[in-house]
Order: C-alpha cells, then structure tokens, then sequence
C-alpha cells in the first residue's frame, strides 16, 4: 500500500504574508507550493474533467464542493515525485476540508503566521496596484511619483477588496472559520506559530529554524 503524500501547511490571516514565504519555501527548500485557488482555474481553463465539474459549480456562483477540491489537489500531487514535499498555501480553510485533506495526505507540520489585527489592516488597505500588476504600498514601497507605476506611468488603483471594513470582514471569517482548523491541528502538536511581523527575510529565517 502506497504511503501517503507528505507536506506542510502555511496558514494565517488575509496579509499575513503566506504568499511571499510561500514562494521563498518553494525557491529555497524546494517545496512542491500548491495553491488550490490556481489549481482550480488551471483545471477549468485546461478543460480537463476535474476542471469541467468545477466549472458548472462556479458559473452558478456555487461554491466548489470541498470533495471536488480534495480531487483537483490531489491530481496535481500525483503528478509530482513521490518522494516530494508539498505546501499548502492558505488550504484548508474550514474543518470539512481539512477533514476531507487528512484522510488523503499527512500534514506533518503547520506554520502559523502571526501578525496583530492592526498590522495586517495597514498593509492591506496601504496596498496600491497598477492596471498592469505591479504593487505597491503607501508607506512600505511607495512610488517614485504619487499615485503613479513607476514601470509603465499608469495611475495606481485601490483593490475594492482593500478597505477597512471589507478586511474586518475578511478577519471575522478567518477567525471564526479557519482558527478551528488550527486548533484541530494543534490538538496533534503540529503547529508552529512564527511572528510574522518584519522583513519577509527575517521572517523566512523563523520558518526555516522551525522546519528544521
């Protein structure tokens, strides 16, 4: 009988910086980074028949059934080496998924970015972006000229999903929805909580030390 694939967790609040440490563990550790957001619009844009079952779901505005997701990530898992570690980059949200993961896959450890409420409310509705994708941040990487990409000279937008109210929104849900899923976690003594306050090196150095 096969074992079952292996792999870490990254989990944490909207602006917690998941997916910046995500890249550096996948670019420096060569973690397998599996985000099921781009799973899911990979599947449906290739048309494979994961992807088509997807589909119906999200052009009625449904959400994709939890099974359905488990399906799609572990499509993309069989196609890696068996031997390589995967990340789980903000997944899985809820505690059906989580129990819906666990009865596939062995998660060995769960990093749990840390950052206070008021941190993660400035950088997400500091944020500025250019029609184009580049992103920028009133306070931590402004441009050179005010309001304006320095790449291509295009005004700088705030993402209607960057306002105070839309981030509260955004806590209450993870606070109420996903701080379950690392509870059921911590009860196996697989979570790790890493400050997630500083520099993305800095930070990157804690979760190395905790992966070790």
């Amino acid at each position: 009988m096969a074992q079952p694939r292996k792999g870490i967790i990254l989990v944490g609040a909207p602006g917690s910086g998941k997916g910046t440490q995500a890249k550096k563990l996948q670019e420096v550790l060569g973690y397998a980074h599996i985000s099921t957001g781009d799973l899911l619009r990979a599947a449906v844009r290739d048309g494979t028949p994961l992807g088509a079952k997807a589909k119906g779901f999200m052009d009625e505005g449904a959400l994709v059934p939890d099974a359905l997701v488990i399906d799609i990530l572990m499509e993309a898992l069989d196609s890696l080496d068996a031997d390589k570690l995967f990340l789980l980059d903000g997944f899985p949200r809820t505690i059906p998924q989580a129990e819906a993961l666990d009865a596939k896959v062995t998660i060995e450890r769960v990093i749990d970015l840390q950052v206070p409420y008021s941190i993660l409310e400035e950088r997400i509705t500091g944020r500025r972006m250019s029609p184009s994708g580049h992103v920028y941040h009133v306070h931590y990487n402004p441009p050179r000229v005010n309001g304006v990409c320095d790449v291509t000279g295009e005004p700088l937008y705030q993402r209607s999903d960057d306002t105070s109210e839309k981030v509260k929104a955004r806590w209450d849900k993870f606070e109420s929805e996903t701080r379950p899923v690392i509870a059921r976690y911590q009860a196996r003594g697989i979570v790790v909580e890493v400050d997630g306050v500083g520099h993305p090196d800095t930070i990157f150095v804690r979760i190395q030390a905790v992966l070790r």
